[in-house]
């Protein structure tokens, strides 16, 4: 099966909370889903949720041949725990030369070997979301999303020396090195900043820049 599409199936293996949570809201957006775990209670409780889940050993290589995972193009390895199964896993998945491989890793090294081993993602949900909420937490964005290693989009409110003054005559990528993306107005949706956009106290605005910019800039009064 092609990995180009969206809509392609995707293989889940592992169903504890990040599994689980991927598996349902993959499903929810159209993507045919096979969830695999070893646990039979597991598997029951997500019955209900998930179309196809099965209780079967993600380690063994019979297993994975018999559930038809080599015909997939997309899997996602959500072990976290077991690092030994998820290493395993992975490995499988390489062997089954399934073309686009997700990994969930406990620790930095955890990913690295899972990238050595094949996977071409690598996810660290504790250590994302932790990062994330330090953002929030230390500052006044309302909002953080880090896309590249030195690259963030952060949602915040408009400094008080922008608010009135058409975007256009601010010059504010070339004082902050950012620019201001799309804002809200209260009571409207997000819309795209142009030129002639002029903010006003009470906007929500987003910014995308090098991460150390955005963050300085979020800060101004």
């Amino acid at each position: 099966m092609s990995a180009e599409s969206g809509n392609d199936p995707v293989v889940v293996i592992g169903l504890g909370r990040f599994g689980s949570s991927l598996a349902v809201e993959l499903m929810r957006r159209g993507t045919e889903v096979l969830a695999i775990d070893h646990r039979p209670k597991v598997v029951q409780s997500l019955a209900g949720e998930l179309t196809h889940v099965v209780a079967a050993d993600a380690t063994d290589m019979e297993a994975l041949r018999q559930l038809g995972v080599a015909e997939f193009g997309r899997a996602v390895v959500a072990i976290g725990s077991d690092l030994e199964a998820s290493i395993l896993a992975t490995s499988l998945l390489v062997e089954l030369e399934v073309a686009d491989i997700w990994a969930k890793a406990v620790s930095r090294q955890h990913g690295r070997i899972l990238e050595r081993i094949g996977a071409k993602h690598i996810v660290l949900p504790e250590h994302d979301m932790g990062e994330r909420v330090a953002h929030l937490v230390s500052g006044r964005m309302l909002d953080y999303m880090e896309i590249d290693s030195n690259f963030a989009l952060v949602k915040t409110r408009p400094p008080h020396e922008y608010v009135g003054v058409p975007l256009g005559e601010t010059r504010l990528r070339r004082k902050h090195g950012v620019t201001i993306v799309c804002v809200k107005t209260q009571g409207s949706e997000f819309t795209y900043a142009d030129a002639t956009t002029v903010l006003q106290y009470g906007d929500i605005i987003v910014v995308a820049g090098p991460v150390d910019r955005v963050e300085r800039f979020a800060e101004l009064p």
